[in-house]
């Protein structure tokens, strides 16, 4: 049986929910995937982009305290989040709400602009 998510440092049970929404099952996996691909995933399956929990991701993944990214490091990560965070495109709510949407069956509220 493999390790869970929450067994690598700093990751706790609600982000190894998030990471099951992503299809990220182990802690290997989540290895294996990388920070930024695994948080990319994570991204891309809802959950809301915070730079603290990219930064905290990659210090776990190195086995590192959360609070050790500082200075130079820390600027040079918050331009890799920069850059996830701008090349994601959010999954929709549920398959059924995706293929609603790619008949145009549903209407979409008025006061929400289309992304």
């Amino acid at each position: 049986m493999s390790d869970p998510v929450s067994s690598i440092r700093n990751l706790g049970p609600a982000f190894e929910q998030a990471c099951t929404r992503a299809g990220i099952h182990s802690a290997q996996q989540l290895r294996e995937l990388g920070a930024d691909e695994a948080y990319s995933r994570l991204l891309e399956a809802g959950t809301k982009a915070h730079f603290i929990g990219y930064y905290v991701l990659v210090m776990g993944l190195q086995g590192r305290p959360w609070n050790d990214c500082k200075g130079e490091e820390k600027k040079a990560l918050r331009q890799r989040f920069d850059q996830i965070k701008t090349g994601i495109t959010k999954a929709p709510q549920s398959q059924l709400v995706s293929e609603l949407d790619a008949i145009g069956v549903r209407v979409a509220p008025k006061d929400l602009k289309p992304v």
